[in-house]
């Protein structure tokens, strides 16, 4: 009798296999013991308040210092506060998942403990050996050729059915960005695509321009660039499944002569080009190969050509600790992965002939989006339009996912931008 099929979607949820999510020894705490990691939170809350039912039926109150933002959880055990002390945002997740803690809005917790994050310090953080061990099982999925593919598929490869239930119907999975003032009420595609227009607004194109997209994601600037700016189009991704559909794409259009995509990785594209975009892929290099992807932009540009990037950042002064461990979106849903810290992003630009200019962050504009996106999986789930195979925790795990970037983005400790790289004559 043949057995069924897995639930797609479960190498995810599996990804933390070599990395420490808790409940090493101080699975020996006693009650008094994580009272203490209580009042270390509770004076490291500045601002905005915790209300935290324990495990005992208590309910006790962490910061409530100064105003901000309003947060509650319920701990079913002690266990979850185990997994943070010793594995962070790895071990955080984990008692999610086994339904250690629970709370009416998980984004709004992560965005309580983003706000404070420098009052807290590395109270969230992995620590000692859970730390050393989960840099190195991070350190094992680096970008280098034989797994850039292997990190990009993990994600993208879910299958193009997954997503086109939930995007909206540009497919497009980066942030969108809303009128001025933001407000949510604007059909989302309209978000997006003006998005698209300010960056590729930046390069100046001209009918004919060759334009490179490193990362095509399902086309959607590769179909504007071609359509409304006359430009011929090289768009490149190392997912099957994203290839497949961009191909599909352009036929429907009629672009299929205008624009092509490619099976490619960055390091190995070849020609010269007018101008050169990348929406939301450079956070997929590493840190290792950030100077190789600023090289292989300049190499790829005409003398005097630009780059319109859109990025993912985290804060200066936050980033050695962040890049001294793997946290929950590194180990469970983009393996190899990186924010930009755009200082040291920057020098690496400049010391391949790039000129950073014109940088323009929004991060609510993210925390919209992913907002969105979060009700718009909600009702694909209510409805049924995923496709089969898809379970509960599956959706539990998505829905995570997008709640903790919510937060981040919400409270400031990451940003995205848009700038300009312009090569030198």
């Amino acid at each position: 009798m043949a057995s069924s099929p897995s639930p797609r979607g479960q190498h995810l949820l599996r990804a933390d296999r070599g990395f420490a999510t808790g409940l090493g020894w101080l699975s020996r705490l006693s009650a008094p013991g994580f009272h203490k990691f209580l009042d270390r939170l509770h004076a490291g809350l500045g601002s905005g308040r915790l209300e935290a039912k324990l495990p005992d039926g208590k309910t006790r109150v962490l910061g409530d210092h100064a105003p901000g933002v309003s947060a509650e959880i319920e701990l079913k055990s002690w266990r979850p506060l185990i997994r943070l002390m010793t594995s962070g945002s790895i071990g955080w997740y984990r008692g999610w998942a086994e339904g250690e803690w629970t709370s009416p809005a998980p984004e709004k917790l992560f965005e309580l403990f983003v706000v404070n994050r420098k009052t807290l310090g590395n109270a969230a953080r992995a620590k000692g050996a859970a730390r050393i061990r989960n840099l190195l099982a991070h350190t094992k999925r680096r970008n280098d050729r034989g797994n850039a593919r292997k990190n990009i598929e993990a994600h993208y490869d879910l299958g193009n059915d997954f997503y086109e239930a939930w995007l909206d119907e540009t497919m497009t999975y980066s942030s969108a960005v809303f009128g001025d003032p933001l407000s949510p009420a604007e059909p989302l595609e309209e978000a997006q695509r003006r998005k698209v227009r300010m960056l590729l607004d930046r390069l100046d194109l001209k009918p004919g321009h060759r334009l490179l997209e490193i990362g095509s994601g399902w086309g959607g600037l590769m179909e504007i660039a071609a359509k409304e700016y006359g430009a011929d189009v090289t768009g490149i991704t190392l997912s099957t499944e994203q290839k497949a559909f961009v191909e599909q794409r352009m036929r429907n259009a009629g672009l299929e002569n205008r624009a092509r995509v490619e099976l490619i990785d960055y390091r190995d594209v070849e020609g010269e080009f007018d101008a050169v975009a990348s929406v939301e892929m450079v956070e997929a290099v590493g840190q290792e190969y950030w100077a190789t992807y600023m090289q292989a932009i300049s190499d790829r540009l005409k003398p005097g050509g630009k780059a319109a990037i859109q990025l993912i950042s985290i804060e200066e002064d936050g980033f050695e600790a962040y890049a001294s461990t793997a946290d929950f979106i590194q180990t469970y849903v983009f393996p190899g992965g990186m924010l930009i810290e755009e200082k040291r992003f920057a020098e690496l630009g400049k010391q391949a002939g790039l000129t950073w200019a014109d940088r323009t962050g929004y991060n609510l504009h993210y925390a919209e989006t992913l907002r969105q996106w979060r009700e718009r999986y909600d009702t694909a789930v209510a409805d049924n339009s995923l496709p089969e195979g898809f379970d509960e925790p599956f959706h539990q795990f998505w829905r995570y996912y997008l709640m903790y970037c919510e937060g981040g983005f919400r409270a400031g400790g990451i940003d995205v931008a848009q700038v300009t790289l312009i090569k030198g004559k």
